[in-house]
């Protein structure tokens, strides 16, 4: 059998925990808190068949052959205008570019700003995703501690300081993922400040800001860039289809371009069928009374997760209260071990997220798990729960 010398980007990279828990979900009776997925109720499956026929019957040609990198203009228009509209995002000299999900979004301004070994500074713990992007570009990551407000500043400027070559601050300000967590204004602008004070790029991540379901809205990092440095990336997987891998990024014109060189690269473009579709879900359905409706199902799925959690969990326990988006992060006492906890949870058909599956430093430990609660059913939330407090408590 021969043996494989593989890339020293590649040697160490490890699959995402999510996806490899994704692979036993099939067993009957699992309960997945591990998901990142929407609540498949939520999916317009009805105006997505219309809109495709529609498209196929009037649009063959454009639905099926070749497109541009930038995307589909008209979809482009409608994201720009969307953004200023709702969020106050996007200002003249900005540029709006459609990418293969968020995620590429990420991975592609990492790339055209970041040379191997640059740092990327990022949220601890944060995004699986984009740190394995990060590690995939051979960068390397320092992680900031997250407070119940957001990242802790100081020690974002400790990282700063001693990182010369940090080229990128990486944060998901809005419904944190994995934390639930939403950063106030005067840390966005923290934040903001110490991008421009030492040189970084910020790359905002936000692909649940559409889901708020209480407390009061808070501008994008975006919304605050007078000087060209936040490059934005939004998403339709979590109020359309995350399957159909439609997501966008709003950069400054310069960075937008080297994106789109970037971007033939790896995929010459993103799937222009369902860019269409997206364009139709835009222009031609009502999408706020849409989002408006999955507003309404997460609280109610976050209020049963978090009534269950204060019931069923020992008073050890911690855990955020999200205002929006899909995730509650639930912090464990020293007595108990998240490994065991897990592989405990798992053993009973209840499958959630290590915490360490989120860092951003390989030898820590994070007490951690992290719960969804957007894919379960509300059966399945309050059995769940349960489930893990019995673990908790010994008792399985």
């Amino acid at each position: 059998m021969a043996e494989y010398r593989f890339s020293k980007k590649m040697a160490e990279l490890k699959p995402s925990a999510i996806r490899e828990i994704f692979k036993s979900l099939g067993q009957p009776g699992s309960i997945a808190f591990s998901a990142g997925n929407p609540a498949p109720e939520s999916f317009p499956a009805e105006f997505i068949s219309r809109a495709a026929a529609d498209i196929l019957a009037n649009q063959p040609v454009l639905a099926l052959q070749y497109s541009i990198t930038e995307g589909y203009m008209p979809l482009r228009e409608a994201v720009a205008a969307r953004l200023r509209e709702r969020f106050a995002t996007g200002k003249d000299g900005d540029m709006v570019l459609i990418v293969s999900g968020g995620q590429q979004g990420i991975e592609l301004t990492a790339k055209v700003m970041c040379d191997e070994g640059d740092t990327v500074i990022a949220e601890e713990p944060s995004f699986i995703g984009a740190l394995n992007a990060f590690r995939s570009l051979g960068l390397n990551i320092a992680g900031v501690p997250m407070e119940d407000d957001g990242m802790n500043i100081e020690a974002l400027e400790r990282e700063l300081k001693s990182n010369p070559r940090a080229k990128i601050i990486y944060t998901i300000p809005t419904f944190h993922n994995p934390c639930g967590i939403t950063t106030t204004l005067g840390k966005r602008r923290a934040v903001y400040e110490l991008a421009r004070r030492y040189g970084a790029i910020i790359i905002e991540d936000n692909p649940y800001g559409e889901l708020r379901f209480s407390g009061d809205e808070v501008p994008t990092i975006k919304s605050l860039d007078t000087e060209g440095i936040v490059v934005y990336c939004g998403s339709f997987s979590k109020i359309l289809s995350p399957g159909m891998r439609v997501g966008f990024v709003c950069a400054p014109e310069q960075i937008a371009q080297k994106i789109v060189v970037a971007k033939q690269v790896e995929d010459v473009h993103t799937n222009i069928f369902f860019q269409l579709i997206a364009h139709k879900f835009m222009t031609e359905f009502d999408i706020d009374g849409h989002i408006e409706n999955i507003r309404k199902l997460y609280k109610h799925k976050c209020g049963l997760m978090l009534d269950a959690m204060a019931s069923e969990l020992p008073g050890d326990f911690k855990w955020t209260k999200p205002e929006g988006g899909l995730f509650v992060w639930c912090t464990l006492p020293e007595r108990l071990d998240v490994n065991k906890f897990v592989k405990d949870a798992a053993a009973e058909k209840v499958f959630v997220v290590p915490g360490d599956a989120f860092r951003c430093d390989l030898s820590k430990t994070i007490n951690a798990v992290r719960l969804n609660y957007s894919t379960p059913s509300e059966e399945e939330i309050e059995r769940g729960i349960e489930i893990l407090g019995q673990i908790a408590k010994n008792k399985k």
